[in-house]
């Protein structure tokens, strides 16, 4: 799903928009670290989060 995304793209993820606007930190493994404006860093399992890229 989101194989796509690399390290400094700006996303939202559209399950949780309250987050605003996150920066992708990396990309491993399918697991994405993801920094987001209002809840600070993340690691998204790629195979389950579907990230909007802005």
């Amino acid at each position: 799903m989101n194989e796509f995304l690399t390290p400094g793209q700006l996303v939202r993820n559209p399950d949780h928009p309250e987050w605003g606007l996150g920066q992708v930190q990396s990309v491993v493994r399918g697991k994405i670290t993801v920094n987001f404006e209002e809840l600070g860093k993340v690691v998204i399992d790629a195979d389950h989060v579907a990230l909007d890229l802005v």
